[in-house]
């Protein structure tokens, strides 16, 4: 068996999906992408491709090492995605040609349920009453927010107090049986970031996410020693040796995401290198329903895993959503706040090309959007 031809999809609302079929017709799919950079991460798929057609798919682990190192210059979100996405689709080609699920080949299930959450708010929560009922009543037993939108680089007074009252509304509807978890998404300073950890804390969120920016990660020493709040990182991290320093530093959940950190072969031993550290695992997903079924492999393989991200809903979907694409919904069927395990082969998802070939001749030009500060000068998003 021969890899035969590989293809690149853009489909909205902001993903990027690859195909990789072999010469006697296995199909294996992928979700290489940076959001945002989408086109770009297609035009590195398509020279990474020229070392993959021609051998053979199931070679997964030699092919990794070829993909990730055999360029003199390595690593960085766009050759590290689009090496994921190509990695999934060679584990799913993997599944199918053994008739098994990608958690078997990775050892084995460890749980018959993983524990998913829901998206409430956007980048200015509003309304978090209502939708975090909403989520409550669907099922869920946790949700994610986003604690402030633009942010001073001192945090002032009142910034804090928004912070503290929109997760204190979200605790009252949640009580204390289910939870909250909060997305710095690197908007706070250390110095922000340690003045809102101390009122947060009565709270008791399950995690608060991107505390800092990954280039200040010399910073989480002294933000884990002066908080009890955990503390999450590892969706701008691409590779294991990225997350050495955060872990040393005492982070309590790492979250690297299927579609970025080279995919299912390295969060795997991410996820192995956390253990060691006494770490969860918590993929990070916005994305499409190929991530996620990448994810959720991982998920039912992985002893240290604690929750995983999911997009059904998320305020960034307007022109398609997480099954806008997928022939089945029922891997996507969410019971009291969980994903099922499911014994289909490869990664367990089955996609409808012909809807990703159409939605594909219109593509998408999706961009984050840039901030200001009042004074005109850039602001984190």
């Amino acid at each position: 068996m021969k890899i035969a031809r590989i293809e690149t999809f853009l489909v909205p609302p902001r993903w990027l999906f690859c195909r990789i079929e072999t010469d006697d017709g296995v199909v294996g799919w992928g979700e290489p992408v940076v959001e945002g950079r989408a086109e770009v991460v297609r035009a590195a798929v398509d020279v990474l491709a020229e070392q993959l057609v021609g051998q053979d798919p199931l070679r997964i682990q030699d092919h990794w090492q070829v993909l990730t190192k055999g360029g003199f210059y390595r690593g960085g979100p766009v050759l590290s995605s689009a090496v994921a996405g190509l990695d999934q689709a060679l584990w799913d080609i993997a599944g199918k040609t053994y008739g098994a699920p990608v958690h078997a080949l990775l050892g084995g299930p460890v749980r018959e349920r993983v524990r998913v959450y829901a998206w409430v708010g956007g980048d200015e929560p509003a309304e978090l009453a209502d939708q975090i009922t909403a989520q409550v009543e669907a099922g869920f037993t946790a949700v994610k927010m986003n604690a402030a939108g633009a942010t001073s680089p001192i945090t002032t007074a009142a910034e804090t107090a928004a912070v503290v009252r929109r997760v204190a509304a979200a605790r009252e509807v949640l009580g204390p049986g289910r939870d909250v978890a909060v997305d710095f998404h690197g908007r706070f300073t250390a110095a922000g970031a340690r003045r809102v950890l101390a009122e947060l804390a009565p709270l008791h969120p399950l995690f608060v996410e991107e505390p800092v920016l990954p280039e200040h990660h010399h910073q989480l020493p002294g933000l884990v020693t002066a908080s009890t709040v955990p503390l999450a990182t590892g969706e701008r991290l691409y590779g294991r040796g990225e997350f050495v320093s955060a872990l040393t530093a005492g982070i309590a959940v790492v979250q690297p995401d299927l579609s970025h950190a080279g995919g299912i072969s390295e969060v795997h031993r991410i996820a192995s290198l956390a253990d060691t550290f006494g770490a969860q695992l918590a993929p990070h997903c916005p994305l499409g329903p190929i991530a996620l079924a990448a994810s959720l492999q991982i998920a039912f393989a992985t002893p240290n895993f604690l929750i995983q991200e999911q997009s059904r809903g998320i305020h960034y979907n307007k022109d398609a959503d997480l099954l806008s694409y997928v022939t089945d919904p029922e891997p996507f069927r969410f019971v009291d706040g969980h994903a099922r395990r499911s014994d289909a082969p490869g990664l367990g998802v089955t996609i409808d090309e012909t809807a990703v070939r159409a939605a594909d001749r219109g593509g998408h030009a999706w961009r984050n959007p840039v901030w200001r500060h009042a004074d005109g000068s850039f602001a984190e998003w």
